[in-house]
């Protein structure tokens, strides 16, 4: 791939861009709104200008409920070899433009599963799908130099090609990222009225479960319009679960010892449920889920702790595999839970005690 045309200059349209931009491919950038465009040509993600002729490779990545309309101006007006979208929902796109009649030989659906809470070129990196999936939906349609220069695209942005059928890839984010974004802003709602003494409670649970709840509502709105059968039917699933949930727990409020045993068994169930779910999902770099010791250490809210912390784990030869900052409530310190392998904890924590920190737990 030499060339390609990037049509939306949001955060993933423009994450596309700077990685291939950034692996020498000539980059053509345009948006409904010019200033995205030049936002994003500005930092160096290709240019605004548009291509002399048909680009190899087109890069269509605007929300769900535009997307099959400019990719079906895109292909009438023949402006690359191949053409490609990267909206969350696969099934509707592909049926759409399949009712306007248009050739789809040249066109595979594709969805990156890489994004962030803040929207726009300002918020793209060009390492944004490194090492994440990337789901490509070919059809018996699909002409085989298409799926290449997909797969060459998501090689470029070096993340790791799926090869799913687009109504199963739309259950599949149902439940995996469109129904946890509902759920966590509904938990986010019940603080907007809650008492501030409550809300200053909030510790690194809450911060977890309401984190993508800071997420663009307007964004959302259009992706779950794209999807809704399939987020309905997880919903409704979960709403079984609550509504059980809340009967065991009135049961475990009761004076009968027998309802609440009953409650107190069905807690545990959902609990025991939600273990055996937890576990089957991927561990680092999508590999099988893996079983990390926490090292706690607590530092002061000042600039270079953590810098210091991760050079004195290098020290001793320890490989950090994931971390975590609870902040203290209403003083200037923190907790940094350090996740490393079982065997490395004991020699992670001497090293730290010797080197002055304080650990706990």
């Amino acid at each position: 791939m030499r060339t390609a045309l990037v049509i939306g200059t949001g955060l993933v349209g423009t994450s596309a861009a700077l990685a291939l931009a950034g692996r020498g491919v000539q980059v053509h950038l345009v948006d409904h709104d010019p200033a995205s465009a030049r936002t994003a040509a500005a930092l160096g993600a290709g240019t605004d200008e548009a291509p002399e002729g048909r680009v190899d490779l087109a890069v269509v990545a605007v929300p769900p409920a535009h997307t099959a309309a400019v990719l079906a101006t895109a292909m009438r007006d023949g402006v690359a070899r191949g053409y490609l979208d990267v909206a969350s929902v696969k099934g509707g796109p592909h049926r759409e433009l399949e009712a306007l009649g248009l050739d789809l030989t040249p066109y595979i659906g594709t969805h990156p599963m890489a994004g962030k809470e803040r929207s726009g070129p300002l918020a793209a990196t060009a390492d944004l799908f490194e090492g994440r999936p990337w789901v490509l939906t070919p059809t018996r349609d699909t002409d085989t130099e298409v799926l290449n220069l997909a797969l060459e695209l998501v090689a470029l942005c070096r993340a790791v090609p799926v090869v799913m059928d687009a109504d199963a890839h739309d259950r599949a984010v149902a439940l995996v990222s469109h129904t946890p974004q509902l759920i966590s802003s509904m938990v986010a709602a019940r603080l907007e009225e809650a008492d501030e003494t409550a809300v200053r409670l909030c510790g690194q649970g809450i911060r977890d479960v309401t984190r993508i709840a800071a997420s663009d509502p307007r964004m959302w709105v259009e992706i779950l319009s794209a999807n809704p059968g399939p987020v309905a039917d997880v919903l409704a699933g979960v709403a079984a679960d609550l509504a059980e949930t809340v009967t065991a727990l009135r049961g475990l409020h009761s004076a009968d010892e027998e309802k609440r045993r009953a409650g107190a068994g069905a807690i545990e169930d959902v609990l025991r449920r939600g273990n055996a779910g937890r576990v089957r999902v991927p561990g680092k770099h999508g590999a099988a889920p893996a079983a990390y010791e926490t090292v706690a250490v607590l530092i002061g809210d000042k600039p270079g702790e953590l810098a210091a912390i991760f050079a004195d784990a290098g020290r001793a030869g320890v490989n950090i595999e994931d971390v975590r900052i609870e902040h203290a409530t209403g003083q200037q310190a923190g907790l940094v839970q350090i996740m490393v392998e079982p065997s490395a904890a004991p020699v992670l924590g001497a090293a730290l005690q010797e080197r002055g920190w304080s650990i706990r737990g």
